[in-house]
């Protein structure tokens, strides 16, 4: 089978899924699958992170940390920007096409075996076969630990059949509530289905719906709480966090590991500093099970972080300054709004924005919108996506000027367009905004030949 071949195939899994809306959210056909499969989860030690937002930042801090020390690391992450295979990597290493298409392969024959028999009620969905291949990738190598991001929820993700040695959850907001609840306390429910008893579970105190029912869990299961405030941004008595975010990086000093160290990452805004305490949490609770670290290895690892779209920020080059974000909901939208003003003032701004159908779409208009000088709506080839014409209607309810767009390609073209004209008739430079979906950032990322 071609690489080619088997990326078409996994899609038509994921679409078939989409157009009869089967419920796939359930543990026990992912457990048939890995059974078949020789257990793969169960050759590797692993983290495994949950949560609205933040959870991939934290996550591929983390395998960066590890791989800076020497380990082998596995990090699983969804969805992607460009290729699907950013999903499944080793020490920073996408999986090579060739293992790509054999490890499909062999899930889905594997699957094929067992449906007819009765033993799975169907073939293994697009997210239950792409997470059954990245442990099997691996388990062949094999990796000596695994970062995992949860791909939705965390009590019933395909990814959640592992036994983690640290269990990781990032800030919780509303999102696919059509799945996981329309409240916090509902959500939380469901992230916190990663926790395991005797085991560490990492968290830092956010919304009072989600700590109750995170802390009621975790003392139900008997986890071991830890919180990551310790590893925050230092703060000195009625003054802002001591923080540099200059020159495109996120800069502080920590002490970890008994050693004072320089935080200085690239991933850009002030929620990143959650995300960041996080990981550096992790790190040093995985020193005390085993698997040695430095205070070097930390600084290292934070500094050589690679996680693109997350509020990445390109220079002028012959084009107008351009910021990638991923940010996909009201949460997000308001992480992307302080974090824009935080960098580039009243510089005026551009938002080329594209969204999934299932967003808030109208409540992230409403955040972001006010702040530009238009808006290029836009939309991507998805069977979820919004059209450009449902994201103008919540561009125009909140009175900001709406210039036409179409797909991405079209939208940034007139995004560029309009800001030489806005860089000449104003004091700063234009800045587009691409954000909404991490589709529409990956399609222009892929557009503009920026590797992500």
């Amino acid at each position: 089978m071609t690489y080619s071949q088997a990326v078409h195939d996994l899609y038509a899994l994921g679409h078939e899924l989409h157009r009869t809306a089967v419920n796939k959210f359930d543990l026990a056909p992912m457990r048939v699958l890995a059974e078949a499969l020789g257990h793969p989860e169960h050759k590797f030690p692993a983290v495994l992170i949950a949560g609205t937002n933040g959870k991939g930042s934290t996550a591929a801090t983390l395998a960066s940390i590890l791989s800076a020390a020497g380990y082998r690391t596995g990090l699983y992450t969804s969805p992607h920007l460009v290729r699907i295979n950013e999903r499944i990597r080793v020490s920073e290493r996408a999986i090579a096409d060739d293992d790509f298409s054999r490890l499909f392969e062999r899930v889905r024959a594997t699957g094929e075996k067992l449906a007819p028999s009765g033993r799975l009620p169907q073939l293994p969905s697009f997210f239950e076969t792409l997470t059954a291949m990245a442990f099997l990738h691996f388990a062949e190598l094999p990796v000596q630990i695994a970062v995992l991001e949860v791909g939705m929820g965390g009590r019933l993700d395909a990814t959640n059949i592992v036994e983690p040695l640290v269990s990781v959850i990032t800030d919780i907001g509303l999102d696919h509530e059509k799945y996981l609840g329309d409240t916090i306390a509902q959500i939380a429910g469901e992230k916190a289905g990663i926790l395991r008893a005797g085991r560490t579970a990492i968290t830092l105190a956010q919304h009072p719906e989600a700590n109750e029912v995170l802390g009621r869990r975790m003392m139900e299961v008997g986890a071991r709480a830890v919180s990551a405030a310790r590893n925050m941004a230092p703060v000195s008595p009625g003054a802002a966090a001591l923080v540099d975010l200059s020159a495109g990086r996120t800069r502080f000093q920590l002490e970890v590991l008994g050693e004072e160290i320089a935080v200085d990452s690239p991933l850009l805004g002030r929620h990143q500093l959650r995300n960041l305490a996080l990981a550096i949490t992790a790190a040093e609770e995985l020193n005390a099970l085993g698997f040695p670290l430095r205070a070097a290895d930390v600084a290292r690892g934070v500094r050589e972080t690679r996680w693109a779209g997350r509020f990445q920020a390109l220079p002028a080059a012959g084009r107008p300054a351009i910021v990638f974000d991923v940010a996909h909901n009201p949460a997000g939208a308001w992480a992307l709004r302080a974090a824009l003003s935080d960098q580039f003032g009243e510089r005026p701004r551009i938002f080329v924005f594209g969204a999934m159908r299932d967003k808030a779409i109208a409540e992230m208009a409403q955040i972001l919108f006010p702040t530009a000088e238009c808006v290029v709506p836009t939309t991507v080839e998805n069977p979820r996506a919004a059209g450009a014409e449902e994201i103008a209607e919540a561009a125009e309810r909140t009175g900001t000027r709406i210039l036409p767009g179409g797909d991405v390609r079209t939208a940034l073209a007139v995004a560029f367009a309009e800001a030489g004209k806005l860089g000449s008739a104003t004091a700063g430079q234009a800045v587009v905004v691409i954000s909404g979906s991490i589709y529409v950032v990956g399609e222009a990322m892929e557009y503009l030949g920026i590797e992500p």
